[in-house]
């Protein structure tokens, strides 16, 4: 089945940098547009970054494009998210996905804070 696990996240600092993780499985990697999503609390899920499938072609929220950077590594079957210059708005759990239709993983938790 489709599985997803996240992981990398943790504590930074605002101005700071954390890099995640997502290995995925059950599924044709190489052949899917990837995504990553972030929830806060009492908040609907929000796409922030996808990228196709030879990682060629990006697209970014407004509120993390040039500060984010997603990428892939289809021989590992492994999604990436670089994160830069954190803010405190940042801090959600984050999550990876081809889109909004098939099961999520358990995430993995940001957050920014002094």
């Amino acid at each position: 089945q489709v599985q997803f696990v996240e992981s990398g996240g943790g504590l930074a600092q605002p101005g700071g940098s954390l890099r995640l993780s997502c290995v995925a499985s059950g599924f044709t990697f190489s052949q899917s547009q990837m995504r990553w999503f972030r929830q806060v609390p009492g908040k609907e899920r929000e796409m922030v970054a996808s990228i196709s499938r030879t990682g060629l072609g990006t697209n970014y929220a407004d509120s993390v494009n040039r500060r984010f950077i997603i990428s892939r590594d289809n021989n590992l079957n492994t999604l990436y998210l670089q994160m830069n210059n954190l803010k405190p708005e940042d801090t959600a759990v984050y999550y990876c996905n081809t889109g909004w239709d098939n099961p999520w993983g358990q995430g993995t938790q940001v957050t920014v804070s002094s």
